[in-house]
């Protein structure tokens, strides 16, 4: 009994090793459990115990090594070519295909894609109130993305992002730089309209931020979406939007006026990305002495695009 008790550990140990930890849990659940302290060695598993270890830690604990090999070879001043070179060479992964070079033909139909999974997502509630899931839109060789947090009532109705009043103001800041819509790639965190009262989509003013799990869920399509388009910068639309992005929790205020280097949980990046947190249109419409602000931020990203305001 106990030899076929482990013949079943082993092949259900196999199983998971082959698997990615974030396909097997929330990613909300991960995250947590990254802040939890390694055990002691007086609390190490017995032999008998199942222990997994998933592929992508195998990966970070491998480069980990050898990049500690090279720095302590450094540290210790060994001639060039003295250390062994298989203990410092660093392994090179698999290549994903979202880092090979595509074209913008490539590019939209791997986004058409996406946005087809987007349209019949069903991993959180939101798809039960929601009228129309809204994928974004844009050139899928954007150099500059714009994120927000979620859709709202406009856009829930007619399945497309920023069209409403906070969109027609999105737009001429895009105009203001230079841009136009078709120029850039528009889209949110949340891909369906969370609402205060979803009983009654129909009412205008029910909108509400994404919450925490809402935006765990959805994570992966805005990330993978980043990935397929590879722009250099990404300019995040309110303090949602700014601190899923930017991992950070510091206030909208505290995250203005300079860039952040972006990185992503569920996709690797094959180049760096650039992003800058500025004000939402929305909040703009309800507060217009923030515009001043907002358009501060937007001449950094066009200094760094080399952009200039079109003449009146």
């Amino acid at each position: 009994m106990k030899d076929s008790v482990r013949a079943l550990a082993a092949e259900f140990k196999q199983f998971l090793s082959t698997r990615e930890e974030d396909d097997l849990m929330p990613a909300a659940y991960t995250q947590a459990a990254a802040h939890v302290s390694a055990p002691s060695k007086a609390d190490a598993p017995a032999q008998d115990h199942l222990t997994i270890e998933f592929v992508r830690e195998k990966k970070k604990k491998a480069v980990s090594a050898a990049t500690s090999a090279v720095v302590s070879a450094t540290q210790n001043n060994a001639p060039a070519g003295a250390a062994n070179a298989q203990e410092i060479s660093l392994p090179i992964s698999q290549p994903m295909p979202q880092e090979k070079s595509m074209s913008a033909a490539e590019k939209q139909a791997l986004l058409d894609e996406i946005a087809e999974e987007i349209k019949s997502c069903k991993r959180c509630p939101l798809c039960k109130t929601r009228l129309n899931a809204v994928p974004g839109e844009g050139n899928p060789n954007a150099t500059l993305m714009f994120i927000g947090e979620g859709p709202g009532f406009d856009e829930d109705h007619q399945g497309r992002p920023f069209i409403g009043r906070a969109g027609q103001l999105l737009d001429k800041m895009i105009a203001a730089m230079g841009l136009k819509r078709e120029d850039v790639f528009i889209g949110n965190i949340a891909k369906c309209h969370p609402m205060v009262n979803p009983e009654n989509p129909e009412a205008h003013g029910n909108d509400r931020a994404p919450n925490a799990v809402e935006i765990a869920v959805c994570r992966k399509f805005i990330e993978r979406q980043i990935a397929a388009i590879s722009p250099k910068y990404i300019v995040a639309l309110g303090g949602v939007a700014a601190k899923a992005l930017i991992s950070d929790t510091k206030s909208l205020g505290a995250l203005r006026g300079k860039f952040h280097l972006l990185h992503l949980d569920s996709v690797e990046l094959k180049a760096p990305v650039k992003i800058l947190a500025t004000y939402h249109p929305a909040a703009l419409l309800r507060n217009p002495n923030w515009k001043k602000d907002a358009w501060a931020d937007l001449q950094m990203v066009m200094a760094e695009m080399g952009l200039q305001r079109p003449q009146a």
